[in-house]
C-alpha cells in the first residue's frame, strides 16, 4: 500500500509521480492501493497524478484502489465529480444518496 502524506499538489507532483509509477512496475498484478487519509492539500496536479496512475494501471490490467480519502481529497472529488472515474463505491454511493434526498 502507498500512503501519501502532506500535500498532493503541483509542488510535489514531480516527487510523487515516480512513486506511483514504481508501484505500477512492481508487484505481481495485485491491486495497487493508495491511502489518501493523510493528504492535507489536494489540487488539480494531485488529481492528474491519480488519474494517470489509474489509466496506467488499467492499461496494465491492474486495479487501482483509493482509500481513506481526506477532507481535502473529498472536496476536490466532489467539486469535479470524478468518483466514477476511479470506480470509488463509497463516493458514488454518497453522491447517489445525496441526489435521492434532494
Amino acid at each position: 500500500m502507498i500512503c501519501i502524506t502532506g500535500e498532493m499538489t503541483i509542488y510535489r507532483a514531480a516527487e510523487l509521480k515516480p512513486l506511483l509509477l514504481q508501484a505500477l512496475a512492481d508487484g505481481d498484478g495485485a491491486p495497487i492501493e493508495i491511502d489518501l487519509a493523510e493528504v492535507s492539500e489536494f489540487d488539480a496536479a494531485g488529481l492528474q497524478l491519480l488519474m494517470a496512475a489509474k489509466t496506467a494501471a488499467t492499461a496494465a490490467g491492474r486495479a487501482l484502489r483509493l482509500q481513506g480519502h481526506s477532507p481535502a481529497v473529498l472536496d476536490v472529488f466532489e467539486l469535479l465529480d470524478v468518483a466514477a472515474f476511479f470506480g470509488d463505491p463509497l463516493l458514488i454511493d454518497s453522491a447517489t444518496d445525496a441526489g435521492a434526498t434532494a
